[in-house]
């Protein structure tokens, strides 16, 4: 009778646990066929994902056998043909929680992940992703499939965005993979120098190593506002590029204009409203070739003129804005709590 009963527990238990298995099936074709081994580094603090609910059951999410084998499998079955390059993922973190409501609950994927060129003299790092991504149970009821997508999605974004970029020219180490982060920010002129060149940075990598386009000389408009940088007879606009630096002042460039670049003992940031970096494209506004007129003019239309002209920054300034940091590593925005497009 024992028996019985013991197995009956065991039986529910095993009913009650399931599994949801990351389908790594999406296309990460490298189309260059630049790439001749692709490796992955594990080094989460928990190999472990994380679970959530479905009615009574407990969901696991999982890879079939092991991150590092699995994603290496997924490269190599879809690319046949061989290049010269070292690739390598390094997961730094694939973590999944869920906050039970009353009614409902919210599942959070965070995931942390880099790669980098392996060459002769080190690890040369190209691109990462670190995301939050949130699923309700109002929205769908199977979050564990919607999760396993997701990290599915990021992890095709990430290897596939790396195939367009160029690494660095910095070489770390094997053992100083796990402070890449610290080590390669340390290294970041823009984040050290006290006296900033003068000109157009394309991309965020000549921004942050602090090499303006050779040549090139920053031009103004009648008002005063910076347009265009001009080398001979080649003109770029300055909305085509990352970031400038005019007068030893250096702007970021936005959807709407541009903004001033500031800096502390964290990094860089912006000073800059939510309607700035996310202006609708509706019937009451107008966005034109980076710039904008309509009902979003009175908030954000003086912007590209903030720094040069006194009462346009004056009247921006009355607004109030929310610090936005640079990712040095990426470029991208570090958006704060609550500050993201709804």
């Amino acid at each position: 009778m024992k028996i019985i009963f013991s197995f009956l527990i065991f039986s529910a238990l095993f009913q009650a646990q399931k599994t949801e298995t990351i389908d790594l099936s999406k296309s990460i074709r490298d189309r260059s066929n630049s790439i001749k081994t692709f490796t992955v580094i594990d080094q989460r603090p928990s190999k472990e994902i994380g679970s959530v609910m479905y009615h009574k059951d407990q969901v696991n999410i999982t890879f079939e056998n092991s991150a590092d084998k699995d994603i290496q499998d997924w490269f190599y079955k879809e690319n046949k043909e061989r290049g010269k390059d070292d690739f390598v993922v390094l997961l730094e973190n694939i973590e999944i929680t869920e906050d039970k409501k009353e009614k409902s609950s919210i599942a959070k994927l965070e995931l942390r992940a880099s790669t980098f060129i392996k060459k002769e003299d080190g690890y040369h790092f190209v691109y990462r992703k670190d995301t939050v991504a949130t699923v309700s149970s109002r929205v769908t009821p199977y979050l564990a499939q919607s999760l396993s997508k997701k990290v599915t999605l990021i992890l095709a974004d990430l290897i596939k965005t790396s195939y367009q970029k160029k690494p660095w020219e910095y070489g770390l180490s094997e053992s100083e993979l796990k402070d890449y982060a610290a080590i390669l920010k340390d290294k970041l002129d823009i984040l050290k120098t006290d006296s900033l060149k003068d000109g157009i940075y394309r991309s965020y990598y000549s921004f942050f190593t602090h090499n303006p386009e050779p040549g090139f000389v920053i031009q103004t408009n009648k008002k005063g506002v910076v347009t265009t940088a001009v080398n001979g007879e080649s003109k770029i606009s300055v909305m085509n590029c990352y970031a400038f630096v005019y007068n030893g002042i250096p702007y970021k460039v936005i959807p709407v204009g541009y903004v001033e670049i500031f800096r502390d003992e964290m990094g860089l940031f912006i000073e800059v409203k939510k309607e700035e970096l996310f202006p609708e494209n509706s019937s009451g506004v107008l966005i034109m070739g980076g710039g904008v007129a309509g009902l979003v003019g009175s908030i954000v239309g003086t912007i590209a003129i903030s720094a040069i002209d006194a009462n346009a920054a004056k009247k921006r300034r009355a607004i109030a804005g929310t610090e936005v940091s640079l990712d040095p590593l990426t470029g991208h925005y570090i958006l704060p709590e609550g500050f993201e497009k709804k």
